[in-house]
């Protein structure tokens, strides 16, 4: 029989995914703009929380994509804030 144990890294996991998901809903369902920074923060908080899950549970593909996904983030909230200004 296949067990499986959930620790608190594949809980963070799972809420960073939970964020990264709905913020990519609130998206395409047109309740916010890329520049809402509610949106940019549920971005970034969902990858850095998938970041923290994948140094215990490691892959690879997924550790880049994240951190692929926060620079991007960074990326686009720093435009956000100079067209602000």
């Amino acid at each position: 029989m296949l067990t499986t144990q959930f620790d608190i890294f594949q809980w963070i996991g799972f809420i960073g995914m939970a964020c990264v998901v709905y913020a990519y809903f609130l998206i395409q369902s047109e309740k916010v703009t890329k520049h809402n920074s509610f949106y940019q923060w549920l971005n970034l908080i969902g990858a850095i929380l998938l970041i923290i899950s994948l140094f215990v549970h490691f892959n690879l593909g997924s550790f880049l994509i994240e951190v692929f996904w926060v620079g991007i983030t960074l990326y686009g909230m720093i435009q956000s804030k100079r067209r602000a200004s």
